[in-house]
């Protein structure tokens, strides 16, 4: 390798030519092929690799796949991060993407160079190097538990309400199966007739429990059941009565009721008729509480995108209904949701336990700004080739110069312990540097726009 192939490279702007002759004797020239791993994510940053001509993919495991995740053009550097930390790893992998040569000086002499050219940066960088990498090794870690935090507790809220109805709901439905067993027993006893029991079934099989339930008109039929019942001298009128109003039982039900089982027996075919309907309002309740728990982990699933790889098509819908689900515990008591899907949004080819990542943070900012109140719309159309998400808040708003910041790592203007600063530093690499999408922000007094860009498909799969 000669001088004047470094020398044509911004990134060795200020060394002479006895530093670039350095340089070349201290390192190696090896050829870039297609295909060929020149170094691989994880293992030590022994080799600082400077690209003099040709091209290499980086590559990271992400999940179960590998992904590209940048590109190393001529004047691009990888690696050497031993030179300043001894537990420096490589970030990716290196792979061949168009025949070239590339420049291989290990860490050591590189760090070495640094000391006799520049003792001041040498210093620096390691501080620097070291400091950031550890902010924001904590901040991320950090940003993950707080978020799984949060996660968690509005899931456990979520799952305590319908898990805690099933079980109240199966208590009672335990003490009506006794009831209702009680008083066929106390039928049998009586000795009706089987007719007088078919015709009582019958008459029980024409209840008919009305669509709307207006609790007014329930009120007044239970207290007009109640003096009926009273009046006959049944007792424990307030087990009857209830439930047969709710039913919409009138008294000409009642009156043909009474004669079918005339005398004492009308009593406990009462309660037999009352017992079968709060059976089966209970176990409605029952079901419907369990529909809820199972829909609540149907929706952890999708948000976690458990059991699916990495990068797969998706109705972006999808993802932004099951953060919603997640998040449901801070949507209850003054925020309102508006949905804006468009009906030919096309699907996507994306990372989507990582999108939904994006719409955590995202909507999980826009509650916030409202503080507890005000209206949260979520728009999704087609534009081209691109689907446009906006996520969208009726908040104060942001200044333009926050507004400016807004994605910068660390940036936040949350009070202390309430904020890392990375949502949207995370939200932004994800659709920008994951998906080849563009994210901004649009803000003014009294609402706060977030827009997300992404393609159908990924760049390389156009044709």
């Amino acid at each position: 390798m000669r001088i004047d192939d470094l020398r044509a490279l911004a990134l060795f702007d200020g060394l002479t030519d006895d530093q670039l002759g350095q340089l070349i004797d201290d390192g190696a020239e090896l050829a870039v092929e297609i295909g060929r791993e020149l170094f691989r994510e994880g293992e030590h940053a022994d080799f600082w690799w400077v690209l003099v001509d040709g091209s290499i993919d980086l590559m990271r495991h992400v999940g179960r796949e590998t992904t590209l995740v940048g590109k190393m053009l001529p004047g691009l550097w990888a690696g050497g991060f031993r030179a300043w930390d001894e537990h420096g790893v490589y970030l990716a992998t290196g792979v061949g993407a168009s025949a070239g040569r590339v420049l291989r000086v290990p860490a050591g002499a590189l760090r070495d160079r640094f000391n006799a050219w520049f003792p001041f940066g040498q210093h620096f960088i390691e501080g620097l190097y070291g400091t950031a990498r550890a902010i924001e090794s904590t901040a991320r870690q950090r940003e993950s538990l707080v978020t799984l935090g949060r996660l968690a507790a509005g899931l456990a809220h979520e799952i305590n309400n319908p898990a805690a109805a099933a079980v109240r709901a199966a208590d009672a439905l335990e003490a009506e199966c006794q009831t209702l067993l009680a008083s066929l027993g106390t039928l049998a006893r009586a000795e009706i007739s089987a007719g007088q029991f078919t015709a009582l079934d019958e008459l029980r099989r024409e209840i008919q429990p009305p669509a709307d339930h207006d609790p007014l008109a329930v009120a007044d039929r239970e207290d007009a059941l109640s003096s009926w019942v009273a009046g006959r001298g049944i007792e424990h009128e307030w087990l009857i009565a209830p439930p047969l109003a709710a039913a919409g039982v009138d008294l000409d039900w009642c009156e043909r009721v009474a004669a079918v089982l005339a005398g004492p027996p009308l009593e406990s075919g009462l309660k037999w008729v009352a017992s079968t309907l709060s059976a089966a309002t209970l176990l409605a309740e029952v079901k419907d509480s369990t529909r809820r728990i199972s829909e609540l982990v149907a929706a952890v699933k999708s948000y976690s995108q458990m059991d699916r790889s990495s990068m797969q098509r998706i109705d972006v819908t999808e993802g932004i209904e099951s953060t919603l689900t997640m998040l449901a515990h801070k949507l209850r008591d003054g925020v309102s949701v508006v949905r804006d899907y468009g009906p030919d949004v096309p699907a996507v080819e994306v990372h989507a336990g990582e999108l939904n990542q994006v719409w955590t943070n995202l909507i999980d900012n826009a509650i916030d700004a409202m503080h507890g109140s005000g209206t949260l719309r979520i728009t999704t159309r087609a534009e081209d080739d691109d689907v446009l998400i906006e996520i969208a808040d009726t908040g104060p708003g942001m200044p333009p110069d926050v507004a400016a910041r807004a994605f910068e790592a660390f940036f936040t203007t949350k009070d202390i312990g309430k904020g890392t600063g990375l949502g949207l530093d995370i939200a932004r690499r994800i659709v920008v540097e994951r998906h080849a999408g563009t994210i901004a922000i649009d803000s003014q007094q009294g609402e706060t726009v977030l827009r997300v860009r992404l393609p159908v498909r990924p760049p390389a799969r156009r044709t």
